[in-house]
């Protein structure tokens, strides 16, 4: 690629919109794509479709599948029907998370289960993951399915994982690891791989790979926004995952460093049912006192560090170099 791997990590911040041009025409594909394989007959489903298309995210998910397709070569036609399911498997899992955690926004509007109830939720998940699955099973594609079918059991295992947790504070580094490499790394990898399905198949565990890193390195991000964003940025409330008595990177390594009081004063906080702001105010205060936010900075990094490590070596063209950017966009997105 004709750079260092520190070069590589270190390159300017991306704006999303740059990384997705190389695929913008692709993107709105497969848009349509989704509106196809989302319709029903069923009024109260396609209710709820067209509310979460108001909803829908920045697409980075089938971005990741387009430009893993396109590394090194021509892809197949197949491959917007590929990042749609991917993205159709992405809506199903923030559908059932939030009737999980009982959320009632996600990006500034009401939620499924806050519009509805949590039966519709629940049963609106199972139906968008029917239907991506549905789709894969039309095209034949038994190797993209079996990467599908793996990534979603890995992330209804780590969400039950998170239920068993019932000592918030006892929650160690290892088991955040683990649960994040399966709620969040676990689809980014997916989607790498099953892209390279539809381009160059030799590349796929390299890809994915890539795609696992990026992953671990978003999620890290994404609990640091929770402490340092604020709600125009995330489109949740700056702390929420605090809120929901959720531990996460930055507290993991805050908790190393913390006076006795401190422990106290975060212990007394997760057994409080529902927190003030100021409880949480408090909490955010302990956390960058005690270099928790720093912390997770240098480990988002090197993850980021470990997918750029993952490109070495691949076809050098637009598509690699757009996957490099995206490393950048993960870890300095909004910090």
């Amino acid at each position: 690629m004709g750079k260092s791997v520190n070069q590589l990590v270190k390159s300017q911040p991306q704006e999303l919109s740059s990384i997705q041009e190389l695929v913008k025409e692709d993107l709105d594909l497969v848009a349509t794509e989704l509106h196809r394989i989302m319709v029903s007959d069923f009024e109260l489903i396609d209710q709820v479709n067209e509310h979460l298309f108001l909803t829908r995210g920045k697409l980075f998910r089938p971005t990741l599948v387009l430009l893993s397709s396109r590394v090194g070569g021509e892809t197949s036609d197949e491959v917007l029907t590929l990042a749609a399911v991917v993205e159709l498997v992405h809506l199903a899992t923030l559908v059932h998370d939030d009737a999980v955690d009982h959320s009632v926004l996600r990006r500034g509007l009401p939620t499924v289960n806050a519009a509805w109830t949590h039966q519709v939720a629940i049963i609106m998940g199972d139906y968008l993951y029917s239907r991506g699955v549905t789709e894969l099973s039309k095209l034949g594609n038994l190797p993209a399915l079996e990467v599908l079918a793996q990534a979603a059991n890995e992330m209804a295992v780590g969400e039950m994982r998170q239920l068993m947790s019932y000592d918030a504070l006892s929650f160690g580094e290892d088991d955040y690891y683990r649960l994040i490499g399966s709620k969040t790394a676990s689809l980014m990898s997916a989607a790498c791989a099953m892209g390279a399905l539809a381009g160059i198949p030799s590349y796929q565990s390299r890809l994915a790979e890539y795609g696992n890193h990026l992953g671990m390195a978003f999620q890290i991000a994404d609990d640091l926004l929770d402490y340092t964003a604020c709600e125009t940025i995330t489109g949740k409330p700056s702390g929420q995952d605090l809120r929901e008595h959720k531990v996460t990177l930055p507290l993991v390594g805050a908790l190393a460093n913390t006076t006795e009081g401190e422990h106290g004063q975060i212990r007394s906080f997760f057994d409080t049912a529902n927190p003030s702001d100021e409880d949480i105010s408090r909490i955010i205060g302990i956390v960058e006192e005690r270099g928790g936010l720093e912390y997770a900075r240098v480990h988002a990094d090197r993850c980021a560090q470990m997918a750029q490590t993952s490109l070495l070596g691949l076809s050098e063209d637009p598509a690699l170099s757009a996957l490099s950017d995206a490393v950048s966009w993960v870890v300095d997105r909004q910090r």
